[in-house]
């Protein structure tokens, strides 16, 4: 597919991943205008009425659906019934709508929380029904797997050329740094960081460290969607990630030290570590559309550390920060 003579809506688009992504896109010629980004106060894209009227408005002939409402545990824990229903509902409208109206593509972002809590690692694509979910972020999983169980159908009936890729967790310069929100690499430097400002001798970490994560840089991510947009049409889901894993444990000494807090890392055992292992099988991403991740971890996490030395609000002395990692 020519991306450049295409019109694309990216929901979602004025993301983390998304303003890397329309940057991606323009970098391969999309011209500026040809980007359509569906703004939450504008559309409401868990509405039916809402996503029809944005159809009707932006004219799209491609959607890349990117938008979600997405936590981390303690997010997901405190909303599991929000999570499913907007997830489920976004896609829902907009896959429905795509199929009605002719779109030439819709991409599907995914989420690795919809494989099942004890995944063979590497995680495979065909492993994805091989068990539930995470208990702690099952909801968002489940909504969002339900969408891959859509887009094949629609493909089978319909003809909708609709394909689903299952990123993992992303990192980089623009992440989100709320310590209710976040995913576990902001968290963990923002906690760092803090304690570094305000000469704490300690900081609290959720769970045991023992859990491992991959982490994907914000830019390569941004290239694998943009590769698959052009290049894939197939209905198997295929994974985007780095091929790697590394422990929590690991993770946060890394990022303590990377931030120069000298203190000591305490682990509540009492909270969630959430899914025990996260590591995938990126071939069929290579072998699909030409995808491999390009940045070095530490280079990744020093330039995501600067960007929010850089960013944040100037430390306030006194303030505690929520004791809370989002993995």
């Amino acid at each position: 597919m020519d991306l450049t003579q295409e019109r694309i809506v990216l929901t979602g688009g004025a993301g983390f991943l998304g303003k890397y992504l329309q940057h991606e896109l323009k970098s391969r010629g999309v011209p500026a205008q040809s980007l359509l980004v569906p703004s939450i106060e504008k559309y409401d894209l868990t509405s039916q009425v809402a996503v029809v009227r944005m159809y009707e408005d932006m004219k799209p002939t491609v959607v890349i659906h990117l938008a979600a409402e997405v936590g981390g545990i303690g997010a997901n824990r405190e909303n599991p019934g929000r999570f499913f229903y907007a997830n489920m509902a976004m896609g829902l409208h907009l896959i429905e709508q795509a199929r009605i109206r002719g779109l030439k593509k819709f991409v599907q972002i995914g989420t690795i929380c919809a494989y099942p809590k004890w995944t063979p690692v590497p995680f495979k694509e065909e492993d994805l029904w091989q068990g539930y979910p995470e208990e702690t972020n099952a909801p968002y999983g489940v909504a969002k797997k339900a969408l891959l169980v859509m887009l094949q159908a629609y493909r089978q009936q319909y003809g909708l050329n609709g394909i689903y890729l299952l990123p993992v967790n992303l990192y980089g310069p623009g992440d989100n740094f709320d310590l209710q929100t976040s995913h576990v690499i902001p968290a963990l430097i923002r906690k760092f960081c803090t304690a570094v400002d305000e000469g704490w001798p300690k900081v609290v970490l959720w769970g045991t460290g023992s859990a491992s994560r991959e982490f994907l840089y914000v830019t390569d991510a941004a290239r694998a969607v943009a590769l698959a947009t052009e290049k894939y049409d197939g209905p198997e889901p295929v994974n985007v990630g780095a091929g790697f894993e590394i422990t929590i444990k690991e993770l946060a000494e890394k990022i303590k030290d990377l931030t120069g807090f000298a203190g000591r890392i305490i682990w509540d055992a009492t909270q969630p570590d959430g899914q025990p292992r996260r590591c995938l099988d990126t071939s069929r991403a290579k072998e699909f559309f030409g995808f491999e991740a390009q940045t070095p971890f530490d280079e990744g996490l020093c330039e995501t550390i600067e960007w929010w030395k850089t960013h944040r609000d100037p430390p306030k002395l006194g303030c505690t920060a929520a004791s809370q990692e989002a993995v």
